[in-house]
């Protein structure tokens, strides 16, 4: 990313989703190029409602941004998020692509999608795959992508889209299958109850560390030989492997804390990118799999030490 860096240095750079997990990677990584960065989101401080044109809108047009990155997005895939993933992710792709056209027409937009938007056939996936509507979130993905291309191809505006595979940081929350079982590793490494119940531990998926996503992401729309590039390790690890690896880190073996519900059906088995473009690039992953899972179980260690600290000084 060195040679293009330079380009973001005194910019303006504008983040919706700034309060996801990505956000705040994106963020790092943009000033570490020396670009000014402005974070939005509905939980940070300004808040942003990006469901409303009129707050994106105003946004846009004070802030003048050279690069935009919409990572706002409710991740679930059932039918119950189809308003919350419409509004964030298709009406907000909406919003931002508008409004940069109007105030911002300078401007490079990056999109974050999913590997979950394409067909699965369990082969690697690159961003030539077709896509596959199969959950209300997947459709607002493709919605989005197809958004994206329209404003490219005949409006002008310099769109990106980043099909983002499966990626974990320390700042999962706990509803997150790869942070319950650090927490649980955790817990177990510090005398607790580090017992879990898991679903379908064969389901192989990609443990990318979410600092090097985003540092694929900035890669990305610092360059205009690409508009849109799959982002991820192309190395698959079973939910199993994730496991071991994380009660291993703490020289624990996991078979001792875990068992399995019989009557869980997995979204998929397997799904696992094909990074070639962005590889070709210049981006590759710099945390390895053993040492993300490390990081998340020493993170779940502080945060529960931390926690029964407060929990101790109120009963006190």
């Amino acid at each position: 990313m060195d040679d293009n860096a330079t380009a973001m240095r005194g910019r303006r750079v504008v983040i919706f989703g700034a309060g996801g997990q990505d956000g705040p990677y994106v963020a790092a990584a943009c000033r570490r190029c020396g670009a000014e960065v402005h974070g939005y989101s509905r939980s940070t401080s300004p808040a942003c409602d990006i469901s409303r044109y009129a707050a994106v809108e105003a946004i846009i047009r004070d802030n003048r941004p050279d690069y935009v990155f919409q990572l706002a997005a409710d991740s679930r895939t059932s039918h119950d998020a189809l308003f919350s993933n419409h509004e964030a992710i298709a009406g907000g792709t909406v919003n931002i692509l508008e409004a940069a056209h109007r105030h911002a027409p300078h401007a490079r937009v990056l999109l974050a999608g999913s590997g979950l938007q394409f067909a699965n056939k369990g082969l690697p996936i690159n961003e030539n795959a077709p896509f596959d509507a199969g959950s209300p979130y997947a459709a607002a993905r493709i919605y989005a992508t197809y958004l994206a291309r329209y404003y490219r191809e005949k409006i002008g505006l310099a769109t990106y889209v980043a099909y983002l595979f499966h990626h974990e940081s320390p700042a999962r929350t706990a509803r997150h299958t790869s942070k319950m079982i650090a927490l649980a590793a955790a817990r177990a490494a510090l005398g607790g109850e580090g017992k879990i119940v898991l679903g379908d531990l064969f389901v192989e998926k990609e443990w990318t560390f979410a600092g090097d996503i985003a540092e694929g992401m900035v890669q990305l729309i610092l360059q205009d030989r690409s508009f849109e590039a799959v982002i991820g390790s192309g190395e698959g690890h079973t939910i199993r492997d994730w496991t071991e690896a994380c009660y291993a880190s703490v020289g624990l073996d996991w078979r001792t804390y875990v068992s399995t519900r019989s009557d869980f059906v997995a979204e998929y088995p397997r799904l696992i990118s094909d990074p070639g473009t962005i590889r070709a690039l210049g981006w590759q992953p710099s945390v390895g799999f053993a040492d993300l899972a490390r990081m998340m179980v020493e993170a779940a260690r502080v945060e529960l030490t931390v926690t029964e600290k407060k929990e101790e000084g109120a009963t006190s």
